[in-house]
């Protein structure tokens, strides 16, 4: 299995680093597992796009796109549930 280069879509980085710190700690290894399994246990694609995948952590959500070509992961939002589909 070859690794995926993750990358973070400005305004997701500018989410990701306005959370609180505990939050963050929680997210980042679900990020960086997706080095490793873009598509793991639990990750759902989301209707309505062709690449967009999201996972969960708590009441977060991580949506992302998955280039398998390039073997690369892109973190397009990092947000609360309640605004993860906005």
């Amino acid at each position: 299995m070859s690794k995926y280069a993750i990358t973070f879509a400005r305004s997701a980085r500018k989410e990701l680093e306005a959370l609180d710190e505990k939050i963050i700690y929680r997210l980042f290894p679900k990020i960086e597992n997706l080095s490793l399994n873009p598509r793991p246990a639990g990750c759902r694609k989301l209707t309505g796009n062709k690449y967009l995948w999201r996972i969960r952590v708590g009441n977060y959500r991580i949506v992302y796109s998955i280039n398998d070509e390039k073997y690369l992961v892109d973190i397009i939002a990092v947000r609360d549930r309640k605004d993860a589909y906005k």
